[in-house]
C-alpha cells in the first residue's frame, strides 16, 4: 500500500516533530505577530512540519519511490560524535579549533569523504559563523579560546 517509504517515514517524522512542538509551546504565551511571545515561533514552525509532513505522508501512498538504503552505525556515530567533540572544545580550544573538527569528523562519515572539499567547507563555515554569530550577533564564544592563550 505504501509506494515510498521513505516519503512515508519522512511524514511521520515532520509530523512527529511538528506535534511536539505545538504540545510543549502550549504551556507559553503566544503573543502577536507585532510582538511575539515565547509559544509564536515554535508553533508556527511546528504547524508549518505537520503541513510538510502531511503532504509527505499522502504523497507516499501516491507516488512510487525508492526504498530506503541500509543503516549505517559509522556515518550514525561520527555525526554524533562530531557534535559531542565541538560541544567539548569550543570553550577550551575556541571555534576557530572546533569547527573544523565538527566538520572534518561528520565529513568522514560518508563514502565521498575528500580532503579538499572538507577543508574548503571547514574554512567557509569558520569565517562565515565567526562573521555572523561572533561579530554580527555579539554571541560570547571565543574565536580562540583559552588552551591557546584568547
Amino acid at each position: 500500500m505504501i509506494r515510498s517509504s521513505k516519503d512515508f517515514w519522512t511524514g511521520l517524522i515532520y509530523i512527529f516533530f511538528g506535534s511536539s512542538a505545538l504540545i510543549i509551546a502550549r504551556d507559553y504565551q503566544m503573543g502577536t505577530a507585532i510582538k511575539m511571545g515565547p509559544s509564536y515561533f515554535p508553533t508556527i514552525l511546528g504547524g508549518l512540519m505537520i503541513i510538510i509532513g502531511t503532504i509527505s505522508l499522502i504523497r507516499s501512498f501516491l507516488k512510487t519511490g525508492t526504498p530506503i538504503g541500509g543503516f549505517t552505525f559509522k556515518g550514525l556515530t561520527l555525526v554524533v560524535v562530531s557534535t559531542v567533540l565541538f560541544g567539548l572544545l569550543v570553550r577550551g580550544a575556541g571555534l576557530v579549533i572546533a569547527l573544523p573538527v565538527l566538520v572534518f569528523v561528520s565529513a568522514f562519515a560518508s563514502r565521498e569523504f575528500r580532503w579538499g572539499p572538507s577543508l574548503i567547507m571547514a574554512a567557509g563555515l569558520t569565517l562565515f559563523c565567526i562573521a555572523v554569530f561572533l561579530k554580527g550577533l555579539g554571541i560570547p564564544l571565543p574565536i580562540l579560546g583559552s588552551w591557546f592563550g584568547g
